[in-house]
């Protein structure tokens, strides 16, 4: 693991300066920002926190979810320090899961936080294995809306079933339902994950949301960069957070590797492509 010491905010987030290319040739961010409780507490506000590979913090004026939180447990090494461990977050109101991979679904973070959390919502897959784990898993159907405190919920599609080409996950189908992506309106506007998913033509009739927390791996079974790119033109207003890079130490894996650099090169106004470090909260 590639030890990074805790680092003060950017406030900018600008690729060129939050990220550097390490000795194993992968992008990856210049440090951690240490998330405390007072990013759980009441704002006036809607911030987002990247916390390294899919996992998200997101404080809607005192509503506090986290989404694919991955903070301990995961099976591959590393190259950050995650910016909070599990036994320090005070509160959360929900868990949102996109689907089964440990890379989005973590047990142990998920089992970890479960005192203080009291809902875990999922496709439908997912959330009977969230039950039979013990966790207080909530089904949703694509399409289906849900709300947490000051936030709606909507499960947009995705296509991402990359297992039925899998010896080892053969002992079912897998279905394009068992994967989401979450459109959420907060009181401060729109945030959408797309999730980890081919490029859809859904994904291309969207209203234009704020932010779009942007997995932009350049892999078949994800958006690849070229539909990136695309999925960043045809939103040119929205802010583009990126995601799913820069912290499995995996350069070989075109998954865990794209570069926010890159794409801030290749998009249509590229200021709003945001590199944040891994604990940093940007404001919506």
């Amino acid at each position: 693991m590639t030890d990074y010491a805790p680092t003060a905010c950017t406030h900018t987030f600008n690729p060129a300066t939050t990220v550097i290319t390490n000795e194993r040739g992968q992008a990856v961010p210049t440090g951690t920002v240490p998330v405390d409780a007072c990013a759980f507490g009441p704002q006036e506000a809607t911030t987002v926190t990247w916390l390294g590979g899919a996992g998200l913090l997101i404080n809607a004026r005192g509503t506090r979810i986290m989404i694919d939180p991955v903070l301990e447990g995961f099976d591959m090494p590393v190259v950050f320090e995650a910016p909070i461990a599990p036994a320090d977050v005070p509160a959360l109101d929900a868990v949102l899961l996109t689907h089964i991979d440990n890379d989005h679904f973590s047990r142990p973070t998920c089992h970890d936080v479960a005192g203080v959390c009291p809902a875990y919502h999922a496709p439908q897959y997912v959330a009977e294995v969230a039950r039979e784990e013990g966790l207080p898993g909530i089904g949703h159907n694509i399409d289906e809306t849900f709300t947490v405190g000051s936030m709606t919920c909507y499960l947009t599609p995705a296509w991402h079933n990359w297992q039925n080409d899998s010896k080892k996950w053969a002992y079912r189908e897998w279905k394009r339902e068992d994967y989401c992506g979450y459109w959420l309106d907060t009181p401060d506007g729109t945030i959408w994950l797309p999730g980890d998913s081919k490029l859809l033509p859904e994904h291309l009739e969207m209203s234009e949301p704020k932010m779009i927390l942007l997995d932009f791996s350049d892999n078949e079974w994800h958006i690849t960069f070229e539909g990136a790119v695309k999925l960043a033109n045809t939103y040119p207003n929205a802010q583009l957070l990126c995601i799913h890079w820069g912290t499995v130490d995996a350069p070989d894996w075109s998954t865990f590797n794209g570069d926010p650099r890159a794409l801030a090169a290749a998009v249509a106004n590229p200021e709003r492509v945001l590199a944040p470090l891994p604990g940093e909260a940007v404001t919506l």
